[in-house]
């Protein structure tokens, strides 16, 4: 594993927002769903592509706080641009398991 120092890892915003909608994504070419994510007044709402059909519905998904890297830049995925990374891990199976706070935390909050 190759590491990587302090400084290196605070150049990546890894921030705190709520899934406000999520749709199939028909044009991806492995299922996935469009998410768009609120991430408060200062960075405001973002889209993404996540492959996290496996364990999530989209009506599921909607009022969800998830962890994202906001700092990207942004990817043309099909017709649409993603402009934030949703977070998770993969299990055994292949499934990914979304990172998520554990309480309510403020939309934008920066991970400590």
């Amino acid at each position: 594993m190759q590491q990587i120092s302090f400084d290196q890892f605070n150049q990546v915003e890894l921030r705190v927002g709520t899934i406000i909608k999520a749709s199939i994504f028909k044009e991806a070419r492995n299922p996935a769903y469009v998410l768009h994510v609120d991430f408060g007044d200062e960075i405001g709402v973002k889209k993404s592509s996540a492959q996290i059909t496996d364990l999530y519905q989209p009506e599921s998904l909607v009022g969800k706080q998830v962890v994202a890297v906001v700092n990207f830049a942004p990817k043309q995925i099909g017709p649409i641009m993603s402009e934030c990374l949703v977070t998770g891990f993969h299990r055994e199976d292949g499934a990914v398991v979304l990172a998520v706070p554990d309480s309510a935390t403020p939309n934008g909050a920066k991970l400590a």
